[in-house]
């Protein structure tokens, strides 16, 4: 399973993903140093929390009082700790498919004090969510769908283990995220635009080459209802941090285009290249590191679907 914010496509998003933006670019799961990606996963999804708590309140009124919450494609779990502390009276099931990630996540929920309701189980979709002590009422998913060969098959065996009523939400799609006036006063104007541009490729060749994959229409409510739910919602969330930004803020955003080089460096032309060679230099007073326009305005889509109630005997 993908893990919470792990890469950079949506500023598409994911990953996540998560990323998720600012997931890690390299989805071979065996070469990943997660004790490496852990600051990056968390720092991402604690700048990110204004986005995730309206969200929460938005599910909030779908599940009001929600038994038992499954953070499916958890990571780290601060994401999985959000839904703690929004339902204070629900026990919280981190799934993923990195143990160190999980250990992680057991780490910060004793930080929250949030160890007595909380639980990790470790789980590779498609194959499933393995045992659960009961039915989930609410299934959350962030980014981590857009990392399985099948997704028809991730969201089938997401609300398998949904209580009757229950609810799955899935994070996924959005718009593609800005961080920089279209101008950035030397190289090539609409920089960002084509780094979209550029992502989206690499995205679709991420999602080809995964074990099992099968091209679906990204119809969110259609895979929903596939899957045997009754599509509920869809609401989009939208995380406005304006200049000039927190050092945290900008130490993300730093993130986000020096992955970016690396990652695209022989797609770019050699002007775009400079550009953002000037980026990330520490010293060049018009990068990000200095410059006080940096923002990050980012919109990430939930999409939600209910399980049915059992039809009644008589």
């Amino acid at each position: 399973m993908a893990h919470q914010h792990r890469h950079n496509h949506d500023r598409d998003q994911a990953p996540a993903h998560a990323h998720n933006r600012s997931h890690d670019h390299n989805h071979d799961h065996a070469d990943i140093d997660f004790a490496e990606m852990i600051p990056h996963l968390e720092g991402q999804a604690e700048l990110f929390a204004p986005l995730y708590a309206d969200a929460l309140a938005w599910l909030r009124r779908q599940q009001p009082e929600p038994g038992l919450i499954v953070d499916a494609g958890s990571g780290p779990g601060i994401i999985s700790g959000f839904f703690a502390q929004a339902f204070p009276e629900a026990r919280v099931v981190a799934a993923d498919s990195s143990a160190a990630l999980l250990e992680r996540a057991r780490e910060n929920a004793g930080r929250l004090g949030t160890a007595d309701r909380f639980s990790t189980v470790e789980a590779e979709l498609p194959d499933g969510l393995g045992e659960l002590e009961y039915p989930a009422d609410l299934v959350w998913s962030s980014r981590a769908v857009h990392h399985v060969g099948d997704q028809r098959a991730a969201l089938t065996a997401l609300a398998a283990v949904l209580a009757p009523g229950g609810t799955l939400a899935v994070m996924e799609g959005g718009l593609p995220e800005r961080n920089l006036p279209r101008d950035l006063g030397f190289g090539r104007p609409g920089l960002e635009a084509r780094l979209d541009v550029i992502e989206q490729g690499w995205f679709t060749g991420m999602r080809t080459s995964l074990p099992g994959h099968v091209r679906v229409t990204e119809d969110w409510q259609a895979l929903l209802t596939a899957a045997g739910l009754r599509p509920s919602g869809t609401r989009s969330f939208t995380l406005d941090l304006p200049a000039p930004l927190t050092d945290a803020a900008r130490a993300y955003v730093i993130g986000v285009f020096d992955r970016r080089r690396t990652m695209f460096a022989d797609e770019l032309d050699a002007e775009d290249r400079a550009t953002l060679d000037r980026l990330v230099d520490p010293d060049d007073k018009a990068g990000l590191h200095h410059r006080p326009d940096a923002f990050v305005l980012a919109t990430y889509t939930v999409y939600t679907g209910s399980k049915p109630q059992e039809q009644s005997r008589g």
